[in-house]
């Protein structure tokens, strides 16, 4: 098995433009062609067993119980591994252990994956998978660089009406939010100025255990691993960015950022706060701020400011319109769960109707507007978006498990 091999993790390459030097679609069955026929279910492998993968395998199974079959996971780690195939009841036998090992899993006669693995692993899993024929469902973000994203925008083309390709992002799918954005669009607030975002939330519970190996330790703490999660404005803070983007309906054009790593210094080497001024077409500018620290305060903000009102919308929270056209959405929007129901829901009804939707030119741009704030706050300078592009800053992670 691929799992047991001697470890070294290493990036593949990645497509620069469009389709060009695209793999050819491998010849896969009919009913992952074309969506799992209705009298079966879907056939769905988990790579990354951990705390996500639980997560959206639990809501899977939740809301699409008569449609969805977890059938296969991967892991690097035997107990995590242990642990969803035994809540999911997986057979052992489609048990695969190793960083590599979701090559084992991709090889099985699935229908879909969900790859709930560090970002840092996106890329390459994701490749494989669309390869190998899977519709896609992908956590966030969907890479940790700029060559990890175009890897991802080039696996998302393949996939382009032939397999769903859906990011798990909450906000895109809660009503409240989706009516508030389109109401923006539409002029609710009048012309677009400025917009106050941050992301401020306490600290995260380290997983390894002291006198684990380095590596292990490393891997189980990928959180708090620069290189393995991009940092917190990448892995995180994407959320609010993501929504940032959606209001404006563009991606930043430069950056300018500062930050550091002050009160959370006991693990890991990930900044623990950010502040990052994002400058859009038309001059507006965008305000942003994250910590992942502080006690006593936790709050995802997106307020757009316009010449005629305010949008103020807050993950788990207020969604309303101030102003000339006030409009008030909900006192207390719950986010995640609305926003991953939802995504099941479609998820399903994509591959059944073999109507592929496909998330992956929004999802790229907003890792990127991410990327784009920590290399700003990294270098202390003013950086561009074809500044970020340009460089090609590629991060390289090497475990021997």
């Amino acid at each position: 098995m691929s799992g047991k091999r001697a470890i070294q993790s290493t990036r593949r390459g990645f497509l620069k433009t469009g389709l060009a030097g695209a793999a050819a679609f491998s010849l896969i069955k009919a009913e992952s062609a074309h969506g799992a026929p209705a009298n079966s279910k879907i056939e769905v492998g988990i790579i990354g067993s951990g705390g996500r993968g639980h997560y959206v395998s639990k809501k899977m199974m939740t809301n699409a119980e008569k449609d969805i079959q977890i059938v296969a996971a991967q892991d690097p780690f035997a107990d995590r591994l242990e642990s969803l195939g035994v809540a999911f009841d997986v057979d052992k036998s489609r048990w695969y252990q190793g960083v590599e090992a979701y090559h084992d899993l991709l090889a099985l006669p699935l229908d879909a994956v969900a790859v709930t693995s560090p970002p840092y692993f996106h890329p390459e899993q994701v490749a494989a998978a669309v390869k190998a024929g899977k519709h896609v469902w992908l956590a966030k973000p969907v890479a940790v660089d700029a060559p990890g994203c175009q890897s991802i925008l080039a696996s998302a083309k393949q996939a382009e009406g032939r397999l769903t390709f859906l990011v798990d992002f909450q906000t895109r799918n809660s009503p409240a939010f989706k009516e508030c954005v389109q109401r923006v669009h539409e002029g609710a607030i009048g012309e677009l100025v400025m917009g106050h975002v941050y992301y401020h939330t306490g600290r995260l519970n380290p997983q390894a255990k002291p006198g684990m190996p380095a590596d292990e330790a490393r891997l189980r703490n990928w959180v708090f691993d620069i290189h393995l999660s991009g940092d917190i404005i990448v892995e995180q803070n994407v959320h609010v960015l993501d929504v940032a983007n959606w209001y404006i309906g563009a991606h930043p054009l430069k950056a300018f950022g500062t930050g550091g790593r002050k009160a959370r210094v006991d693990v890991g080497d990930c900044w623990d706060h950010f502040i990052v001024t994002y400058e859009y077409p038309n001059g507006v500018k965008v305000d942003f701020s994250s910590t992942q620290f502080v006690k006593g305060y936790d709050d995802m903000c997106i307020r757009m400011y316009g010449t005629q009102g305010t949008a103020d919308s807050h993950y788990w929270g207020v969604i309303r319109i101030t102003g000339d056209n006030p409009w008030h959405g909900t006192d207390r929007d719950n986010t995640m769960d609305t926003g991953v129901d939802n995504n099941v829901l479609d998820f399903v009804k994509a591959i059944r109707g073999n109507q592929p939707i496909n998330h992956g030119a929004y999802a790229v741009e907003t890792t990127l507007t991410g990327v784009l704030g920590r290399m700003a706050a990294y270098e202390g300078r003013e950086v561009t978006w074809d500044d970020m592009l340009a460089k090609q800053e590629k991060f390289e992670v090497q475990l021997k498990l």
